[in-house]
């Protein structure tokens, strides 16, 4: 582990020779630092190297602690807990019922379950039902979106969703496909919007330039909103 000061910062990296031709700077998610260069590149160049991009791995590390996993307690799927759904949180109520569902109205969640001290049980149904609506509301959504951008772009990508640790969603061009984090069924139906957004605009421009942002805005204005919403505050709350 090496180091070097940085302001009123000191950054530990990694640094592992290798057969390359620049030094190669990246932060990982976990906040690592890690540094690759060759063998005929001394310390002093690679701390020279760190100072210099300096500013850039301060906001990568700023993000990834704001955005970092935070411990959650351990729900018991009990009357009175609450589950986030769509940007609110919903009051959770259990009854014993040999028809085992879940449904959301006004305010409340229902697990109607045969055991109420079965925990497994009432977790397993309600993350089917989270599945199920995560599949309706995010069809729903891109459907919208299609609709409003296809004279930009006719692909009219299929959606795969997973858990995701840093990205809220992602775009593989080839396979015409959008991957959707899981975890965006928390977060308020526009900022699906604007992922979903974001996601579909990839497919005219791959990379964040002028012009990315420039249909960003014109097709949601005000979209740098959402995106904060997710960035400082879904992400905390989920």
């Amino acid at each position: 582990m090496c180091q070097v000061e940085y302001g009123n910062r000191v950054f530990k990296y990694n640094l592992k020779r290798k057969n390359v031709k620049n030094i190669n700077l990246t932060v990982k998610p976990n906040m690592e630092i890690n540094v690759s260069a060759n063998d005929n590149i001394s310390i002093d160049e690679i701390n020279s190297f760190i100072i210099k991009n300096g500013n850039w791995i301060e906001r990568n590390l700023d993000y990834f602690y704001k955005t970092r996993p935070v411990d959650i307690p351990k729900k018991d799927y009990v009357s009175g807990e609450t589950f986030r759904y769509l940007g609110r949180q919903y009051m959770l109520k259990v009854f014993e019922n040999q028809d085992e569902h879940v449904k959301y109205y006004r305010g409340y969640i229902y697990i109607y379950v045969r055991d109420k001290n079965d925990r497994s049980r009432k977790k397993d149904l309600l993350d089917s039902w989270y599945d199920e609506r995560r599949r309706i509301i995010f069809k729903e959504v891109l459907d919208k979106v299609y609709k409003n951008t296809k004279s930009l772009c006719e692909i009219f990508p299929s959606i795969t969703i997973r858990k995701m640790n840093v990205r809220w969603g992602s775009c593989l061009i080839d396979q015409e496909r959008i991957i959707l984090n899981e975890d965006l069924i928390y977060a308020p139906k526009d900022c699906i919007e604007y992922v979903i957004l974001h996601e579909m605009i990839h497919f005219k421009y791959k990379k964040h330039n002028k012009e990315f942002y420039n249909l960003m805005s014109l097709y949601m204005p005000g979209w740098q909103e959402k995106k904060k919403i997710l960035d400082e505050y879904v992400v905390r709350e989920i």
